[in-house]
């Protein structure tokens, strides 16, 4: 009951002091923001879901994908992920792992059944499209402190929801962004809606995150993602089915290995 006290008044006292500092600068006040961003989403340990992809042209016309993700949460490392899609015939069998890193680039496979081998992704190759969506392989990493400079710009609404805008500025030399806007709630601290800049400065796509469900009483996951490219016309929606905690898994199940034997 006292380390539950204690962690509570910590996260009280920690809120209050991002909410009411006027001393802090814009850089500040912005890393504070996304440290307690990134405090509330520790510990949760290891997760699979099942999703579905929709793909829309600049046309409309849709196209559907089954996939599972497995994570795994690892600590003053990054996360690891494995992505694995079943459906359609064309796609089943491709597997994506991603090794998250705080302090370099992460490390990307991606396994093609019809080729039976694996692919590394190159670091300058990261801000290319992930399987033909509308996310880029960079914007599957998990979220790290070290990967972006960050700057408070305002307090706002995001429809009922009060909300911090924040800027974040990519440290990779080979990320496809010159910088990103976030809108995060400021009663849980999650991200509702993400604008990405391409290397020109130019509004690229616009994440939006909604249907958010709390897990294990304190983790908060967003079933519902679109990406939209306002340069394109084209949108992937990411649809989350199924969601598990706790389920087993270890550092062994996200190796290169595991990409071909993934099912």
């Amino acid at each position: 009951m006292k380390i539950y006290f204690a962690m509570l008044l910590s996260a009280v006292v920690s809120f209050m002091s991002v909410a009411s500092d006027s001393k802090l600068s814009p850089e500040q006040k912005g890393l504070e923001i996304a440290k307690e961003r990134k405090a509330r989403d520790e510990g949760w340990g290891n997760s699979t879901s099942k999703l579905t992809m929709i793909l829309r042209n600049s046309q409309g016309k849709e196209s559907v994908r089954a996939l599972r993700i497995k994570s795994l949460e690892v600590a003053d490392e990054g996360d690891k992920g494995l992505t694995i899609f079943d459906k359609p015939l064309d796609v089943k069998g491709t597997a994506f792992l991603n090794h998250s890193y705080t302090q370099k680039a992460d490390d990307q496979w991606l396994f093609l059944p019809a080729l039976k081998r694996v692919k590394r992704i190159a670091s300058q190759n990261k801000s290319g499209p992930f399987m033909g969506s509308e996310f880029a392989y960079e914007d599957l990493s998990s979220f790290e402190l070290d990967k972006y400079t960050f700057s408070y710009i305002s307090d706002d609404k995001f429809g009922e929801q009060s909300v911090y805008v924040l800027e974040q500025t990519p440290t990779d030399r080979y990320s496809g962004y010159s910088k990103q806007k976030v809108w995060i709630d400021q009663q849980h601290y999650r991200p509702l809606k993400v604008e990405y800049y391409d290397r020109k400065g130019s509004l690229l796509k616009t994440l939006t995150l909604s249907d958010y469900q709390k897990y294990l009483e304190k983790y908060w996951r967003a079933h519902t993602l679109e990406m939209v490219n306002h340069q394109t016309n084209k949108s992937t929606l990411l649809k989350t089915e199924l969601l598990a905690f706790n389920v087993g898994l270890t550092k062994s199940d996200f190796n290169q290995a595991s990409l071909r034997r993934a099912k």
